[in-house]
């Protein structure tokens, strides 16, 4: 192996513990009442990471990406999408042998898709570190020629693992929107037993508790949920490598130091990886680069009711977030309540299946403001990290300023100086 694979490795362990800090549980006796009930089910990252660092340190000493043509990898890449599609179509058909009621032996009828899923599964453990390493290597490119890299190598290194991701339980208060805990749980839970956990520590503490899934973690490697998606999926990898880059900077290391902090990090990431991911699709993809998305310029005026015609989730989820604010502002927490459940009954019709709407969905969704209208409402931090983004000349600009601040007046005061 050369001394720059060496050195490379070497970064890598010495990035893991500044990363690692970002899979442990913040302190609080707040966040300790909340783990009486979730101790035993808490997602085991240690476990994980150790797992992850050894198959790409595996595939770091292997190389068997490096000797591949440009087309080759994109072949590699592609093949795998194809193979996870049907990874995913065979688990739908067997799901649905065990849940037909008219079929008495679920484990003789599902065994020609089991063995076919055993086959599968064993090539995508095969194909899949290498398909990740050209991923990597092809963000990082990306990343480079955004200047964000130091020498040519983005620090820390881009390195993700596809994996089943685990679930987060949210809590907030019930008469403001403030994420209190963020809990990571094992992937898997059935939605009775998300109901039952969230109703136990809501009772428990009086609080607004929600059981939700997300798209990726920023430990190190980062950790991606499967898709077939190539675009969500290059978004998802810069946003995390984003998470990873703010950690070794002042903005990262305050993730958690307040509410403001935290959506300034989320919505920085939002952006970047946006960004970038639509580089490395322009670059490496450009036939499956969708058009840029239209993004709404202002607020939209709330309305009592959606069109009956065009129902605009952002926007309707935009006008109940102010609505919930303003009446936990006024001391009304209980109309709060029957009001969200109201409209999570309009947004259920309108084939939005959101399980359950309370102030923890928008202490979890809110923090994520990279466009105007939704979940955040009418929260000034998503806007002025917008602001700075638009004033700046290039992302490396605006990532290298944001980066090192450490509070939501320093953006403020960013922000004025250059309106």
């Amino acid at each position: 192996m050369s001394i720059g694979r060496l050195m490379n490795l070497g970064l890598l362990l010495l990035v893991i513990a500044s990363l690692f800090k970002g899979s442990t549980v913040p302190p609080g006796d707040r966040i300790e009442n909340v783990r009486a009930f979730t101790r035993d089910i808490e997602f085991d990252y240690v476990s994980w990471i150790l797992d992850a660092m050894r198959i790409k340190l595996d595939q770091a000493a292997l190389r068997s990406a490096d000797y591949l043509s440009e087309a080759s990898r994109r072949r590699v890449v592609m093949d795998y999408l194809d193979l996870v599609n049907r990874i995913q179509t065979l688990e739908a058909q067997m799901n649905a042998i065990y849940a037909d009621p008219n079929i008495a032996n679920p484990e003789s009828a599902s065994i020609d898709v089991r063995q076919e899923l055993s086959q599968l599964y064993q090539q995508s453990k095969q194909l899949g570190p290498v398909a990740e390493s050209i991923l990597q290597d092809q963000i990082s490119t990306t990343v480079a020629c955004s200047r964000l890299a130091l020498g040519g190598q983005p620090i820390p290194p881009i390195l993700y693992r596809t994996s089943p991701l685990p679930l987060a339980l949210i809590v907030s208060p019930r008469d403001e929107i403030r994420q209190d805990a963020n809990i990571s749980l094992v992937p898997g839970m059935t939605a009775d037993q998300m109901e039952s956990l969230e109703e136990s520590v809501d009772r428990a503490l009086d609080v607004s508790s929600l059981v939700v899934s997300v798209g990726g973690i920023g430990v190190f490697p980062t950790m991606i949920m499967q898709t077939t998606d190539l675009n969500w999926l290059s978004e998802v990898v810069a946003h995390e490598w984003v998470h990873n880059y703010l950690t070794l900077r002042p903005l990262g290391l305050n993730y958690s130091t307040s509410p403001e902090l935290r959506t300034m990090n989320e919505t920085v990431a939002s952006i970047a990886g946006k960004e970038l991911g639509r580089l490395m699709m322009a670059e490496f993809y450009p036939d499956l680069l969708p058009p840029p998305p239209e993004i709404t310029a202002t607020a939209p005026t709330p309305s009592a009711a959606p069109q009956p015609d065009i129902f605009d989730f952002r926007a309707e989820m935009h006008t109940t977030r102010i609505t919930v604010d303003r009446l936990l502002a006024e001391g009304r927490v209980a109309e709060a309540e029957r009001y969200m459940e109201a409209r999570r009954v309009i947004f259920w019709e309108n084939g939005y299946q959101v399980r359950k709407l309370n102030q923890a969905y928008f202490a979890f969704h809110g923090a994520y403001a990279d466009e105007p209208v939704g979940a955040a409402g009418e929260d000034p931090v998503g806007a002025a990290v917008r602001a700075l983004r638009a004033q700046a000349s290039s992302l490396a600009e605006f990532l290298n300023r944001i980066a090192w601040m450490s509070t939501f007046e320093e953006l403020q005061r960013a922000v004025a100086e250059i309106q």
